[in-house]
């Protein structure tokens, strides 16, 4: 089957790739000069993969199979792209995302440790003891290294014959022929058409503006106090409860420390509006971690970048299919730790067309056939 993905974000990336293991001829366009596309929510540095999940979603299960499936990636790739440092939650007031994350593992019977806020500040000194109630910690998380992994695939699918191509803007798409108009003038056709695009799907989509928001959001990299670079060095990456929404990627792969808060975000609808850092923007994101993270503001800011996202209102992934046209949003401000799985999960679906069993598992719900093996 010929098959264009639109998108080379983690999504589209982990599609083409399962669908080239499964024998189909693979095309990919990217809009962006480069792979990943640093505009794209696949484009920074690093990104957190986790247990830690409210127990009703069901993510915290899938994270199961997003282990598998990155596995599987590593073996191919010959290469191993995470660092698996660990994960804590910190809480700073009751009910809040720390007290249901940890709920979460306790119902799915995943280990932890629990350290009352005098115990985890010794552990992790850059924490203001008083400033929260506690911290859960938990071995089953670390840091995905995007950039790294983008490479690898890259690398990978050409070596399998997949054509991937950059600066190719998609502009319009019919789902009934499967044709794809590109801003350049030329177009193409394929009998099944995947679009990945992340954020600007809506672009191509906009009767799904019912279902899918798009948001401007940014993060700060910062150069902490020197006296406590060595416990940055070695921390979990860290998620704060209340009303901070904040979650912290420690120095890991090349990159820096990173903050970033879902406070910090704009409903936009036009996922290329306002992409460059404003004044003001870093020391806005790094502050709102006052007075959880203790002397903050000594904390030296060394880049601000910014990233679209579609969210659903309840969070969770989502797909349509029109035509011939499957069309998957695993954004929503948590997808890239799913990437690898989601891409075999829309690959089976393409080959079985039981989109939705796709669906069902995307939603975090049980899906009706188990997950594809490796080939």
């Amino acid at each position: 089957m010929n098959v264009i993905v639109v998108g080379a974000g983690i999504a589209g990336l982990s599609t083409a790739w399962s669908l080239a293991k499964a024998g189909h001829n693979v095309t990919i366009l990217e809009q962006g000069a480069s792979v990943p596309n640093p505009l794209g929510a696949s484009g920074d540095h690093h990104r957190i993969i986790r247990r830690a999940y409210r127990a009703s979603t069901g993510y915290g299960n899938l994270v199961t199979e997003a282990y598998a499936a990155w596995d599987e990636l590593w073996g191919d790739l010959g290469e191993r792209h995470l660092d698996p440092r660990g994960f804590l939650c910190v809480s700073l007031e009751a009910d809040d995302k720390a007290d249901e994350y940890r709920e979460g593992l306790e119902a799915g019977s995943f280990p932890f440790e629990l350290h009352d806020a005098v115990s985890a500040a010794i552990r992790w000194p850059f924490l203001t003891p008083g400033s929260f109630r506690y911290a859960c910690f938990s071995r089953d998380g670390g840091a995905l290294h995007c950039r790294r992994i983008a490479a690898g695939l890259v690398t990978w699918l050409r070596e399998h014959g997949v054509s991937l191509y950059e600066g190719s803007r998609v502009v319009s798409v019919d789902p009934d022929t499967g044709r794809l108009d590109l801003e350049s003038g030329e177009w193409l056709r394929a009998d099944r058409v995947v679009v990945t695009a992340g954020a600007w799907v809506l672009k191509l989509f906009p009767e799904f503006g019912g279902e899918l928001k798009t948001y401007r959001t940014a993060v700060v990299y910062l150069e902490p106090p020197a006296d406590l670079a060595a416990a940055w060095g070695s921390a979990p990456v860290v998620l704060v409860g209340g009303n901070t929404d904040g979650y912290i990627i420690p120095p890991s792969g090349g990159a820096g420390l990173k903050f970033g808060s879902g406070l910090h975000k704009v409903e936009t609808s036009d996922a290329d509006w306002n992409r460059e850092p404003v004044e003001g923007e870093g020391e806005a994101i790094r502050d709102l971690f006052s007075p959880l993270i203790a002397r903050v503001a000594e904390y030296g800011i060394t880049g601000v970048v910014t990233c679209a996202y579609t969210f659903t209102s309840d969070e969770r992934f989502w797909a349509a299919e029109k035509g011939r046209c499957l069309i998957v949003s695993p954004c929503s401000g948590h997808g890239y730790k799913f990437g690898a799985a989601v891409g075999r999960r829309v690959a089976a679906a393409v080959d079985d067309g039981d989109v939705e069993n796709l669906r069902r598992w995307l939603a975090g719900g049980p899906a009706l056939r188990d997950a594809p093996q490796e080939a």
